[in-house]
C-alpha cells in the first residue's frame, strides 16, 4: 500500500491555499471603511492633499497619485487606490484612510491625552515660561519632580493645550493627534515606566508589565 507521500506527492500535501484567501490579503480592512463627514467639515481635494476644515481650524492630509476619493453617499467619503494589488498603494490605503479621520475628529472635536506621575514626590506644575513665545512655543512650561536632584523643565508648544488639574496628571488637549503623540513621548522620555515598582511617566491608557524580584 502506497502512503499519501507517495502515491500524490509532495505537492499533494500543499494543495490547501484558495484563491479567495489569497484575495482577500488585497483589501484593506481599514481602508475600505467609508468616512462620515459631520455638517460642519468642509473637505476640499487636490491632486495632492485633501483640506479639513472646520469649527477647530483648518488642516491638510497629503495624497498619493495613486488615491482616489468619491463620495458614494451625503456626506460619506469612500478611499480607494488604484492597484490594490501593489504593496506599497495597499499599505497607503488604509494610512491615509485613518490621517483623513483623525483630522475630521481632531477639527470638530480635538483629542485629549492625560499623562500620570506615578512615584513618591513626583508632581509637576503649569508656570510660565521665562524665555515667552516664539520658536514654536507657546509661553508655558512643565516644571515637574521627577526623582532628580532638579527639576525637569519642558516648554508646552503653541499648538499644544496644557492643564495639570492634580499634582501628578498632566491633561495634553490637540487638534493634531500625531503632534499630540509626540510632546506626550517627548515627557515620558524623562522617566519611562519601571517594571519591578511601576514607577515612572504613564501615558494614557498604557500598562506596565511589571516583574517579580528574584529572592536569593
Amino acid at each position: 500500500m502506497l502512503s499519501r507521500w507517495q502515491a500524490g506527492g509532495r505537492h499533494a500535501l500543499r494543495s490547501f491555499s484558495s484563491s479567495a484567501s489569497a484575495c482577500a490579503g488585497l483589501i484593506s480592512n481599514i481602508g475600505k471603511q467609508p468616512i462620515t463627514i459631520p455638517p460642519t467639515i468642509t473637505l476640499a481635494p487636490s491632486p495632492t492633499a485633501v483640506s479639513v476644515k472646520g469649527p477647530l481650524g483648518e488642516t491638510s492630509v497629503p495624497l498619493m497619485p495613486f488615491m482616489k476619493l468619491t463620495n458614494t453617499a451625503p456626506n460619506t467619503l469612500a478611499v480607494s487606490v488604484e492597484n490594490p494589488k501593489e504593496r506599497k498603494q495597499r499599505s497607503m490605503w488604509g494610512l491615509t484612510r485613518t490621517l483623513i479621520q483623525n483630522a475630521i475628529v481632531g477639527m470638530t472635536e480635538g483629542f485629549t491625552l492625560p499623562v500620570y506621575l506615578v512615584g513618591v514626590g513626583y508632581r509637576a506644575a503649569l508656570e510660565a515660561d521665562p524665555r515667552g513665545k516664539g520658536e514654536g512655543r507657546s509661553g508655558q512650561r512643565l516644571n515637574m519632580k521627577l526623582g532628580f536632584s532638579h527639576p525637569v523643565f519642558v516648554s508646552v508648544p503653541e499648538h499644544i493645550k496644557c492643564e495639570v488639574p492634580l499634582p501628578t496628571k498632566i491633561v495634553l488637549s490637540c487638534t493634531d493627534k500625531h503632534q499630540l503623540g509626540l510632546f506626550a513621548a517627548a515627557i515620558r522620555r524623562w522617566r519611562p515606566p519601571e517594571p519591578y515598582k511601576g514607577k515612572g511617566i504613564i501615558v494614557g491608557n498604557e500598562r506596565i508589565r511589571m516583574k517579580t524580584v528574584k529572592k536569593k
